[in-house]
C-alpha cells in the first residue's frame, strides 16, 4: 500500500534522513524503532505532506504522492496522528472527532464511525461534552486516534502514541491499535520509541538510525537480534 524509495530530507543545511526505503503491505502493522533524534517522525511528515522531501519517490496505492499538501493526502486516506496528540484544546471531545470528519460528506457513516469510536474508547464517550485540554493524556491520545478514524482512513501513521501516558492507558491502548487493525482493516504504520511494545503488536519492522535504516525484518527476527536487544529492548 505504501512504499518508499530513497528519501532525502533536509532541514536547511542539516540532512536529516538519508535514503530511507520502506515498504508497508496492505493490512499489516509495521513498525519503525529508533533513539530519539533518529528521524522517525521526520519521515512521518514526510509521508503525510507536512514537510517537503528533497528527493526520493512515495508511493501510495500505486501513486506518487510526494510534493503533494498535507489536505490532498489526507484526502487520499493516508492519515497522520502526530506526535504529542495535537487535540483542540478548548473543543469538546465530540467537537474534535467532528473536526476529524470535515472532508466526509455521508452523514450516516459518520454518525457510525463516531459510535465505533465511543466503542472502542468507552472514556471519551463518558467525556464527550468534556473540552479536550483538561483531558489526561492517555484520553488525549484515546481523542487523536479517534479524530483520525473519522477521517475514514485506509493507512493510519501514529507517531510515539505510548509517549508520555500512564502504563495502564499504554496497554489499552496498544490493545485498540490491534483491534482498529483487525476489525476495520485498517493498515498501520507505528513509529514507537517503547520496542518492545512495537514489535509485539507488528509484523514487520524497521530500525532507524541518524536518519537511515539499519536493520529491517520479521518482528520476531529483530526481537531475537543482538544488537536489537541490546540498543532497543533493554537486554
Amino acid at each position: 500500500m505504501l512504499e518508499v524509495e530513497n528519501l532525502h530530507v533536509s532541514y536547511g543545511s542539516i540532512r536529516a534522513l538519508h535514503g530511507v526505503s520502506l515498504k508497508v503491505p496492505a493490512g499489516s502493522i509495521v513498525t519503525l524503532i529508533g533513539a530519539n533524534g533518529a528521524g522517525k517522525s521526520t519521515t512521518l511528515r514526510a509521508l503525510s505532506g507536512l514537510i517537503k522531501p528533497a528527493s526520493g519517490s512515495i508511493r501510495y496505492d500505486g501513486q506518487e504522492i510526494k510534493g503533494l499538501p498535507a489536505h490532498a493526502i489526507v484526502s487520499k486516506g493516508l492519515c497522520h496522528v502526530p506526535e504529542g496528540r495535537m487535540v483542540f484544546a478548548n473543543l469538546t471531545v465530540r467537537e474534535n472527532l467532528a473536526m476529524g470528519a470535515y472532508l466526509q460528506r455521508d452523514k450516516t457513516w459518520v454518525a457510525k464511525q463516531t459510535d465505533y469510536v465511543f466503542q472502542l474508547f468507552p472514556r471519551l464517550l463518558e467525556r464527550e461534552k468534556q473540552a479536550a485540554g483538561t483531558l489526561s493524556g492517555g484520553e488525549q491520545q484515546m481523542l487523536a486516534i479517534g479524530r483520525a478514524l473519522l477521517s475514514r482512513p485506509r493507512l493510519l501513521m501514529l507517531d510515539e502514541p505510548s509517549l508520555g501516558i500512564a502504563p495502564l492507558l499504554v496497554k489499552t491502548i496498544f490493545e485498540r491499535i490491534v483491534e482498529i487493525n483487525r476489525e476495520q482493516g485498517l493498515t498501520i504504520l507505528l513509529v514507537e520509541q517503547n520496542a518492545n511494545l512495537a514489535l509485539a503488536v507488528s509484523t514487520h519492522g524497521y530500525v532507524l538510525e541518524t536518519g537511515s535504516i539499519l536493520l529491517e525484518g520479521a518482528c520476531a527476527d529483530l526481537k531475537a537480534n543482538p544488537r536489537v536487544q541490546e540498543a532497543y529492548l533493554g537486554a
